[in-house]
């Protein structure tokens, strides 16, 4: 099976394909990526806010359309999909650690060296090894059908880690719509607070509280359950 990253648009399913979307997610990943690493300062934050709008809606997506549609289409399409929840876990759990450190301390810097590298190995995982065995067995009006379904929760999903929600239905299908309001504020209030108005101040303050409302949310138990027991915050961290 050839990976998708040596394959065009065509060869894809064309533009409305899930893997085509996939593909162009992951080339915006890669961009941000080494901006971050250049940018300092608000610039830096600004950007590692984009990044999580693109990776968090990206794998709530996968996770709530793809990853149910491998497991019914690929014979080890089961084990595959738990290998990419555990790396979408643990990414998930380090965006928590690094929203809580000083951006130019040491701690922030090797957690973002450990994030890049999950992320990256994310992608050729997916690249390499799921979505080439979804391309095997999937015709393109599935692919096409896939993508609309993919991109249609990708714009109305959360934008920020939420580590204790399940990885699987029916735990993060019912936690899109609060936590999607929830983060999506925030992430205007993010904006307003880094622009140094009059309002940065109460921006910042209204922001945290609605942080502490996520994180109660998270934790009420239609939230938590449908995951693999391997990808659970509590059976990660007794």
């Amino acid at each position: 099976m050839e990976s998708l990253s040596n394959q065009t648009e065509q060869q894809l399913g064309g533009p409305m394909s899930v893997l085509v979307r996939q593909k162009r997610d992951h080339v915006e990943l890669d961009r941000l990526l080494h901006a971050i690493d250049a940018a300092s300062g608000s610039e830096r934050q600004e950007l590692l806010n984009e990044l999580c709008r693109t990776v968090f809606p990206h794998a709530f997506a996968e996770e709530s359309v793809l990853w149910p549609a491998l497991r019914r289409m690929v014979p080890d399409g089961e084990a595959l999909t738990l290998e990419i929840e555990r790396e979408h876990q643990e990414i998930n759990e380090l965006f928590t650690d690094l929203e809580q450190t000083d951006p130019d301390s040491d701690e922030h810097e090797g957690l973002w060296q450990r994030i890049v590298t999950l992320l990256r190995e994310d992608v050729r995982d997916e690249e390499d090894e799921l979505f080439p065995r979804l391309q095997a067995v999937a015709s393109p009006r599935t692919l096409v059908g896939l993508g609309l379904a993919w991109e249609a929760v990708r714009r109305t999903a959360p934008t920020r880690p939420h580590p204790v929600v399940a990885r699987r239905p029916p735990g993060n299908a019912v936690a899109a719509l609060p936590l999607t309001v929830i983060d999506r504020s925030r992430d205007r209030l993010d904006k307003l607070a880094r622009g140094g108005s009059r309002v940065a101040g109460t921006s910042r303050r209204a922001s945290g509280m609605l942080a502490r409302a996520a994180g109660v949310i998270e934790h009420v138990p239609p939230m938590t359950r449908g995951e693999d027991p391997s990808t659970s915050t509590a059976n990660r961290h007794p």
